[in-house]
């Protein structure tokens, strides 16, 4: 908690000062519409110093730094990182297993990364991905039938959370009845990939992570008992057999891949249900030539990015676009900046199904740390929202939405939705 109260403490001092990056991570406003501020950043240049980081809201860059084997994702080089973040590694002390500390995918770098990722590769292929959209169709049936009695909804409570928590609890071998406590945790974990998080945020974030890791230990006892064809059932025996894993990389890689198999993917629907109702011509689109979904779904992903930023750190002295970066720098990439760059999206702010490089987005990385599970966030979001406008095509806002507090993930907390126009209140 310490490290979150200091962080928030240089946070201020940089507010103060007027720093850009800064706000964008401690001022609500900004949060709530970063766009604007993401262009300001980038009119500064591809490389901005900004606070005790550097950050880059360009495209070429973004995907540059998250490429590059000059880069990496953990920070074991301190002596040119700024000196309040060396202090903060010497603080030491222990954390919940979450998603932003090693041994977690995301956070660690080859030959750990590649040994994880290449024991759970094969569960999220595109032939798996193609062998499960019978099955998210069937999910998406069910979940709208069970509103099809209802005029209004909480599009986000009701089906968008569902659907890929209901997915990803299959593809991983959990049991059904968790997923809305799966859907409780995750929220939590995700408070964990900010900094500087409140008293409050820090100890939910906490809970919920210890409280995740806890339900793993006990599954993976099941498991033992009576394995199945799943990929927990995999990671499991690679732990107690082949010994590849250790308990705490059993436990961060299974977390993982259940709290981030349906993170996005909530985010994307959601996001993606506002944009339709928001643009009734790019709707009517879709229902006349049904073909551009995946673009679409694309589309979406770039002006709405579930993902806003993420960081490396310079392994060597190096160079991009022609910035000269010292080996230790620690620099943000602004995924939400880099996909609205108009270098490379023509009118960026537009959102337009038939944009013919909507998939020139990073809104899942880049590089060695590409999102695994990228393939099938696509696939359910395609399906989903598919199935959502064929049933309620005079689907309809039906009050404010809500956004979610975090800073690097992007979606909505909540988005009240009349099911047919007509049952909107005037």
């Amino acid at each position: 908690m310490l490290r979150h109260a200091l962080i928030r403490r240089m946070l201020r001092k940089e507010v103060a000062a007027g720093d850009l990056g800064a706000r964008l991570m401690a001022d609500p406003v900004l949060i709530a519409n970063p766009f604007p501020h993401y262009d300001e950043l980038r009119a500064q240049g591809a490389i901005v110093k900004s606070g005790l980081t550097l950050t880059t809201a360009n495209h070429e860059a973004c995907t540059t730094i998250l490429r590059s084997q000059d880069f990496c994702v953990e920070m074991r080089m301190p002596e040119n990182l700024p000196s309040a973040v060396r202090m903060l590694q010497r603080m030491g002390g222990s954390w919940a297993l979450g998603p932003a500390q090693p041994p977690s995918m995301l956070a660690t770098d080859p030959p750990d990364h590649t040994r994880y990722r290449k024991l759970v590769t094969r569960a999220f292929s595109a032939k798996k991905v193609a062998a499960l959209r019978d099955r998210t169709e069937e999910i998406a049936t069910e979940l709208l039938d069970e509103l099809a009695g209802r005029e209004q909804a909480d599009l986000i409570a009701d089906y968008a959370a569902l659907l890929p928590a209901t997915v990803i609890a299959e593809v991983l071998g959990a049991p059904m009845e968790m997923r809305e406590q799966f859907l409780e945790w995750g929220e939590g974990a995700a408070l964990s990939l900010d900094a500087g998080l409140s008293f409050r945020d820090f100890r939910r974030s906490e809970r919920d992570i210890d409280a995740l890791h806890a339900w793993m230990l006990g599954h993976f006892e099941t498991l033992r008992r009576s394995p199945g064809d799943d990929i927990l059932s995999a990671l499991v025996t690679a732990h107690d057999e082949d010994g590849r894993l250790s308990e705490d990389e059993l436990s961060s890689i299974a977390m993982l891949l259940l709290a981030a198999g349906f993170e996005t993917t909530v985010n994307l629907i959601g996001s993606g249900s506002a944009l339709l109702i928001d643009h009734p011509d790019q709707l009517a689109i879709l229902k006349a030539e049904p073909e551009r979904w995946p673009t679409a779904v694309d589309e979406m992903l770039r002006l709405e990015s579930p993902v806003q930023r993420t960081g490396r750190v310079a392994r060597a002295d190096t160079e991009v676009c022609g910035r000269p970066v010292k080996r230790g720098s620690l620099i943000v990439t602004l995924l939400g900046g880099a996909n609205r760059d108009p270098a490379v999206f023509a009118d960026p702010n537009r959102f337009d199904v038939t944009r013919h490089n909507a998939g020139e987005h990073v809104a899942f990385s880049s590089g060695l740390h590409y999102c695994l599970g990228a393939g099938l966030a696509k696939m359910e979001g395609e399906v989903a929202l598919r199935a959502l406008f064929d049933r309620f095509p005079d689907l309809g806002a039906a009050g404010a939405p809500t956004r979610r507090p975090t800073r690097v993930l992007r979606g909505y907390a909540s988005l009240p939705v009349a099911l047919n126009k007509a049952s909107v209140p005037a």
